[in-house]
């Protein structure tokens, strides 16, 4: 493939989806990501897109939502390896929340197995998941369905959390920010997550490395309230997306990277636990 056949592939699949990684780009193109970098910056260079950590963005600084066809094709080995490590971190009979949006679906696959649980939720993918699990009992919001990525919203969500109690919810965004916290780019469904935050003893937030440093409109959770990131491993040359992770760590956040493992030479690093393989950062 050309070099201009290349970038406006490129520039097509980020105007599709709002933001891509670079390895996706790589795996679609057929190339390598030192290419894709390459092929990037030039477009960035003509003002058609923005670099972010480790993928490409919209031009403008704020990310718009992509719809639920094509955020489910992205980033999905990312997504399936941050679900399994997270699902570690749900114990037996607990009551979590959980929220929209394709990772917490895969997360929601795995809690089928997890006996005694109880399940509130205003995605109707996330119930979908546990349709069949007969130990695990699913509690559904009520409100008004967004059809873009299949959750209900408005005040009959929000009304009907209100005095619940739970131990933990489990959210995804578009965009993570140490300055700023988890975001997202529709006012309605930031509305229902700062609702699902109000109603968790902690909060869990389930981002892969392309969001980290992702700012979008409307504030779901500030930092000082997230208490653990679960994400993938980014890339070895994205040095913005590691000083993220550190200064959301710096706040407070514990953080537990999916793919990888602690070891010798990894300072402050230790095993974390579940059934993935991953590390926390301290």
């Amino acid at each position: 493939m050309f070099a201009a056949e290349r970038r406006q592939l490129i520039l097509e699949m980020v105007r599709a989806n709002g933001a891509v990684s670079l390895r996706e780009l790589a795996r679609v193109v057929q190339t390598s990501e030192v290419t894709v970098r390459r092929d990037v910056r030039a477009l960035e260079a003509e003002g058609l897109l923005d670099r972010r950590h480790g993928g490409a963005v919209l031009p403008g600084g704020f990310t718009r939502e992509s719809g639920f066809p094509q955020k489910s094709h992205l980033a999905t080995a990312e997504k399936t390896a941050i679900a399994d490590l997270a699902a570690g971190f749900v114990e037996e009979g607990e009551a979590i929340v959980v929220g929209a949006g394709t990772t917490t679906q895969e997360l929601a696959r795995r809690l089928a197995r997890v006996p005694g649980l109880t399940v509130v939720t205003n995605s109707l993918l996330v119930a979908q998941a546990l349709a069949h699990a007969n130990r695990v009992e699913v509690v559904m919001t009520g409100g008004t369905l967004r059809g873009s990525n299949y959750a209900l919203v408005g005040s009959g969500a929000e009304q009907s959390l209100q005095g619940l109690r739970v131990s933990r919810a489990f959210l995804s965004g578009t965009g993570l920010t140490a300055e700023r916290g988890l975001s997202t780019s529709n006012m309605l469904s930031a509305s229902v997550d700062r609702a699902l935050v109000q109603a968790a003893a902690e909060v869990v937030v389930l981002a892969d490395h392309t969001k980290l440093g992702t700012d979008t409109m409307f504030q779901t959770v500030p930092t000082d309230l997230i208490t653990r990131l679960v994400t993938d491993e980014p890339p070895v040359h994205d040095d913005r997306a590691a000083a993220e992770l550190q200064a959301l760590a710096d706040q407070g956040v514990q953080i537990a990277v999916a793919g990888a493992s602690g070891g010798p030479g990894n300072a402050g690093v230790d095993p974390a636990p579940g059934p993935g393989e991953g590390r926390l950062i301290d």
